[in-house]
C-alpha cells in the first residue's frame, strides 16, 4: 500500500459523520491493511491539510442470507481524522 488512493477509499458523508465536522473531524473509508501513519500521510497529501490525530476501527461483516445459503459482507475499516485548528476539508 503505497498510493494514497489505495489507502483512502472515500470520504464518508453520512448523517452521523457530518456531526463531527464542526470539531474538524472527518470520517474516511480506508483500506483494511492501512495503518494510522499511512492514513495520516495520505490525507495530508490528497487534501493538502495538516492532520492532528487519527482513530481507526474495523466494522465486522454481517451475515446475509441469499436464497438457501449464508454469506457474509466484507469487513470494512474506517478512520476518524482530526485536523489541526484552522484546517478544513472542502466538501462539495
Amino acid at each position: 500500500m503505497n498510493y494514497s488512493q489505495d489507502i483512502i477509499k472515500s470520504l464518508m458523508r453520512t448523517e452521523k459523520s457530518t456531526q463531527y465536522e464542526p470539531d474538524a473531524k472527518y470520517l474516511f473509508l480506508v483500506g483494511i491493511k492501512a495503518n494510522k501513519i499511512q492514513i495520516k500521510h495520505a490525507v495530508e497529501q490528497l487534501y493538502k491539510v495538516k492532520v492532528k490525530d487519527v482513530n481507526t476501527f474495523v466494522s465486522a461483516g454481517k451475515l446475509k442470507r441469499v436464497r438457501h445459503q449464508l454469506g457474509r459482507t466484507p469487513e470494512t475499516k474506517k478512520a476518524v481524522v482530526t485536523l489541526q485548528a484552522g484546517q478544513k476539508i472542502e466538501v462539495a
